[in-house]
């Protein structure tokens, strides 16, 4: 595949506009995607047109092909075939829509230049610290109402609601007071079940099945609870509706930002944009560290320590060192007084919950070692394969999920894509520290940082099955061959830009 425009003629008007409104889309994309995955999937949507628009103004997609091609290939037949012999085809061919997040690695390769890529990285840093410093405000003013007690006849024992929870969402919508409850309950018509988002021992849940009657809908105060306060002991999520998506996606941002102050550091010395930078990772880390989630924390460290130990030298690479333990420390505290009571010792529910789910995923795989059980085929299954409890969940683990839900080759082509991915960055980032330009070797040792701690994060979340940090993890991939490009293959003259 060839360049979209050839050196020897401007490009089209329609080709030009076209790539302006591809970089539109991005740009919505990366504002929106720390918030919004319903506003980021609309911006890739955009973005997506105008390349399609510039594909046939030009007739040439704009891509040269990479060694990646054929294991993303082979990734997508693999489920695919998957899904067609899974235990439940019918659930497992719907959940097939979710492969479309690599789209991005190739909209961003053929829309995005050198000059473009630190505008869009400048933005969702920008974007990540105004969704940190938001959960920050969210923290002080506090959520929901702490509940004192429930009357005997209150809707809310229907889902299981103790005092000393937290109520903080019906449906979609967050409530503050009482007042607000009973708000929401009066305007619910009767019989309709309503998700009850609450938080409880430092986790959030959300329990469906909530159902008003006619003659609760009339009573002054409908919910027959008691409470005033708000709590401020939860797990911060910015905009999101949940902290594991938000902590994964602040992870990786935290680590562009980290790689743009570090470059910096070491070709310049504390510059202004070095001091730029660590503030916007000062905040960034921060907003990890209010999600209390202890595994993104510490896959963070080990990202960032990758980027340190590559770049800084003497009392600079001790001193950053030191740093990160302080990090470490801080998420202790913080996930002290967050969560239950032993989670620093991984001896809370939710630890234990996690290692029986797994300990039975992994039992499973050899009954299906070639395609898998199929992808969500375990929602019509969970107690009858063994899993505990009603709450259906995933094995908390990106290899361990492949090899269930797709197989043992799936779980080795998964292998096969990330080890060349993590050798091409880190060469990438070795290349681009000889160039004499800093900001794009500090956005290339971000993108190390960020895949390690991916990586690292992966081995103990299904972060590659959320389809925010997924399409971000595309992203920031697709980045990456654009700026590890030879000097002169995609600069601006050679696009449709």
């Amino acid at each position: 595949m060839s360049p979209a425009a050839s050196n020897h003629s401007p490009a089209p008007a329609l080709a030009t506009l076209a790539q302006r409104t591809a970089i539109v889309g991005l740009i919505l994309y990366v504002a929106f995607a720390p918030h919004s995955v319903a506003a980021s999937v609309i911006g890739v949507a955009l973005a997506g047109l105008g390349w399609l628009v510039r594909t046939i103004a030009t007739g040439s997609l704009g891509l040269r092909r990479s060694k990646f091609d054929l294991v993303i290939l082979l990734s997508l037949v693999w489920t695919i075939l998957s899904s067609v012999f899974s235990e439940e085809p019918q659930i497992s061919l719907l959940k097939l829509g979710s492969s479309w997040c690599v789209f991005l690695f190739y909209l961003t390769r053929a829309i995005v230049t050198r000059r473009s890529a630190l505008a869009l990285a400048a933005l969702l840093i920008l974007s990540g610290c105004v969704g940190a410093l938001y959960s920050a405000f969210d923290l002080a003013r506090g959520r929901g109402v702490v509940v004192q007690s429930l009357t005997p006849g209150s809707p809310f024992h229907e889902v299981g609601i103790q005092p000393g929870d937290t109520i903080w969402q019906l449906g979609r919508t967050r409530v503050y007071s009482l007042e607000e409850i009973d708000r929401v309950l009066k305007a619910t018509p009767a019989g309709t079940p309503l998700a009850v988002g609450i938080i409880s021992s430092g986790e959030n849940v959300e329990r469906p099945g909530l159902r008003i009657s006619d003659a609760q809908r009339q009573q002054a105060s409908p919910s027959g609870l008691t409470g005033s306060e708000r709590s401020h002991h939860f797990r911060a999520s910015g905009w999101t509706r949940h902290y594991v998506t938000f902590a994964e996606i602040l992870q990786m941002i935290a680590q562009l930002a980290l790689g743009l102050a570090l470059a910096h550091l070491r070709n310049h010395g504390p510059n202004k944009f070095f001091r730029i930078a660590a503030v916007a990772a000062l905040i960034l880390i921060a907003g990890i560290v209010f999600t209390a989630m202890r595994t993104v924390v510490v896959a963070f460290v080990i990202g960032a320590a990758v980027m340190a130990w590559r770049s800084l030298r003497g009392g600079y690479k001790l001193a950053f060192t030191f740093a990160l333990f302080i990090v470490l420390g801080f998420g202790a505290v913080v996930v002290s007084q967050t969560r239950a009571r032993d989670a620093l010792l991984l001896g809370d529910d939710s630890s234990s919950l996690r290692a029986e789910v797994a300990r039975v995923g992994l039992s499973r795989i050899l009954i299906h070692p070639v395609f898998g059980h199929g992808m969500d085929a375990v929602k019509l299954h969970w107690n009858e394969w063994g899993f505990p409890g009603k709450d259906m969940l995933h094995l908390h683990s990106t290899p361990l999920q492949l090899a269930f839900d797709r197989g043992l080759p799936m779980l080795a082509i998964w292998l096969w894509l990330m080890t060349a991915f993590w050798l091409t960055t880190a060469q990438a980032e070795h290349t681009l520290r000889d160039r004499s330009d800093t900001n794009s070797y500090g956005l290339g040792l971000g993108i190390l940082g960020a895949l390690t701690g991916f990586l690292a994060s992966s081995l103990v979340n299904y972060n590659f099955g959320d389809a925010e940090a997924t399409m971000m993890f595309w992203w920031l991939m697709g980045l990456m061959m654009v700026l590890s490009a030879p000097e002169g293959e995609n600069l601006l003259e050679n696009r449709a830009d």
